[in-house]
């Protein structure tokens, strides 16, 4: 894709955010789009929305279940920006329509004490720089009519970001084997999925190692006070207005999100 492309396909995205109108998968009107063209549209409006003033708060890790990647016929994970706007505090309402087709997963997050630079970032290394790790959920959207991605669909729509809330309560990486911390997800009060760390990529940890030297190959790193979710660790599920969404992770606790039809 040129230049031009890209930035009519950012233009799209952020209208389609904007207007809470899905578009067509960009996979569809651009045939030969890469891996590097989607994440240069991800880019493409991250930096327009900083420029109006938002900020970036750290990073998400998707497609780390090796399920999702069989579906969307990929080896590899994908990231996307995590903005000041999307975090939610944990128990207060949150307005669903402020979101297109809302989808909501929990995750393991950390928080970081110290930079991270790769490549060459190895697993006692990216552990070093994690100062806790919280119970999360992640609220993912997508701009895309009827989540019909492709794998360049959602890096390009910032890997079908949309919002997070985290748990209250550190706990201290070394307090944990992150690979067996068991997870239920309920809805409503009912049992909606289960799963345990090691769905990602075989542990949360691994999706940081991956994460730092993917943006260091591109000269970014990850800043102190920076919130990195890992990935899924059960199938996502839907959510609308009334629900709440608990994700009790063994040794972590356990982190709840509201949903109501109101704005405010």
């Amino acid at each position: 894709m040129d230049p031009l492309a890209r930035a009519s396909a950012a233009d799209r995205l952020m209208e389609a955010n904007r207007t809470g109108i899905p578009i067509a998968p960009l996979s569809e009107s651009h045939s030969g789009m890469t891996i590097d063209d989607a994440y240069a549209i991800q880019l493409l409006q991250v930096d327009a929305l900083q420029a109006q003033g938002r900020s970036v708060r750290g990073h998400k890790v998707g497609l780390t279940n090796s399920r999702v990647q069989a579906q969307l016929g990929v080896n590899q994970p994908d990231y996307g920006h995590l903005l000041d706007d999307y975090f939610y505090p944990e128990h207060l309402p949150i307005p669903v329509v402020r979101f297109l087709q809302p989808r909501i997963e929990p995750e393991i997050a950390f928080v970081l004490r110290a930079p991270l630079s790769g490549p060459g970032v190895t697993v006692v290394q990216a552990l070093a720089a994690v100062d806790y790790v919280l119970p999360a959920l992640e609220i993912v959207d997508s701009r895309i009519d009827d989540w019909r991605i492709t794998i360049v669909d959602t890096i390009a729509d910032n890997a079908s970001s949309g919002a997070l809330v985290l748990g209250s309560k550190p706990t201290l990486v070394s307090e944990l084997d992150l690979r067996l911390a068991g997870c239920a997800l309920f809805q409503n009060g009912s049992v909606a999925a289960t799963g345990a760390g090691g769905a990602v990529l075989g542990s949360p940890v691994n999706a940081l190692v991956w994460l730092a030297n993917t943006l260091g190959a591109l000269g970014i790193a990850l800043q102190p006070g920076h919130v990195v979710l890992t990935g899924a660790v059960t199938p996502m599920v839907g959510v609308g207005p009334g629900d709440t969404i608990t994700a009790s992770f063994t040794g972590l606790g356990s982190v709840t999100a509201r949903f109501t039809q109101e704005t405010t």
